[in-house]
């Protein structure tokens, strides 16, 4: 995958509905050549798919986080399904490092956010965490 195609899926991502036309204008090709290339990422499995995404999809909460835990022997596997089962957590990541366990939350209000921490800093398994707030995001 070279710069055109990465730009071709940039400009993908932020319409999945770009015409062939309108993507060979944008990345200053010819419509055979985007054309090409699109079939090519899809051929080889670098674009696997298109989806919609509706307005409630692109809703967030106002207020959002990253809680990082830090899990006792081999609990990762139980306090994952347990976070996995708080409405508020919008997704769970195993990672390497420091961190265990990244929980990304979103609630509508601070005291809201404060309660889930502390719900979830109560369960056995975890013993020790960090959270940051997600102040703004630009994709």
């Amino acid at each position: 995958m070279d710069d055109t195609d990465r730009r071709l899926i940039a400009h993908l991502r932020q319409n999945g509905r770009a015409g062939i036309s309108d993507l060979a204008a944008s990345l200053g090709v010819t419509r055979t050549t985007a054309r090409n290339r699109l079939e090519r990422l899809q051929t080889d499995g670098e674009i696997i798919g298109f989806t919609v995404l509706t307005r409630s999809d692109a809703a967030t909460h106002p207020v959002r986080g990253l809680m990082m835990l830090e899990i006792a022997g081999r609990s990762a596997e139980k306090v994952s399904r347990l976070l996995s089962r708080i409405p508020e957590v919008q997704a769970v990541h195993s990672t390497n490092g420091i961190w265990d366990l990244i929980a990304e939350i979103g609630t509508d209000t601070l005291e809201q956010f404060d309660r889930v921490l502390t719900d979830i800093r109560r369960n056995d398994g975890i013993t020790k965490s960090e959270t940051n707030l997600l102040l703004s995001s630009r994709r």
